[in-house]
Parts: structure tokens; sequence; C-alpha cells
């Protein structure tokens, strides 16, 4: 077998390895997790507050994110029941609700 034969045979055999384990460090919910009423009862909570709406230049909240320390957490709301409610809080950014991890910082979903 030629070298080349042989890196591209390693390459094949190390790349499902190499998902694994990127997969094992993600941490993230499943879009199960969150409905669309969620959504409507951050939206609720946070219009009834008077929270502000963050803009930030060149972000775009997306799953596995990071959300800028510039923006504010809060807590989420009573009423909302999911697996670890305390791991999460959420922010609004461009008046879109965006749940993300507390200990990552990484958006878990948005609306």
């Amino acid at each position: 077998m030629s070298k080349l034969s042989l890196i591209v045979a390693a390459a094949l055999m190390a790349a499902p390895m190499g998902a694994a384990l990127a997969q094992s460090t993600t941490t993230t919910t499943t879009t199960e997790s969150w409905s669309p009423d969620q959504g409507q009862e951050l939206t609720k909570t946070w219009t009834t507050n008077k929270y502000t709406s963050s803009t930030v230049q060149n972000f775009q909240p997306e799953v596995g994110v990071e959300v800028p320390t510039t923006v504010t957490a809060y807590p989420l709301p009573q009423n909302i029941t999911i697996p670890e409610r305390e791991r999460y809080s959420y922010t609004v950014i461009d008046n879109r609700p965006v749940v993300f991890d507390t200990t990552t910082r990484k958006v878990v979903h948005t609306w």
C-alpha cells in the first residue's frame, strides 16, 4: 500500500473517533425541552418586568454560541418547568428571548 493510501485509511478510521470526542463535550438541551409557549412566557415576563433588550454588535444568538458577559442574565420564571431549571438563565437580545447555560454561558435555545 502506498503512503498516500495509508494516510487516507488512517484519516478515515480516526474521523468517527474525533466526531465522538467532539460530541461528548457538547452541552446543550434538545429542542423538545423548549416549547413556543415557554418562549411566549419569557417574552411576557420580560415585558411585564420592563427588562431591557440588548443589542450586541456582531453577535447572532445560536445554539452553542457563548453569550457575551455584557448582557444581563435573568432567572427563568417559576412557571417554566424543565429538567435542571436552576442551571439556566435567559436574556433578551434584539427583542428575542435567549436561554443559556449559566455555567458555560452557551445558548441552548432561542425563539
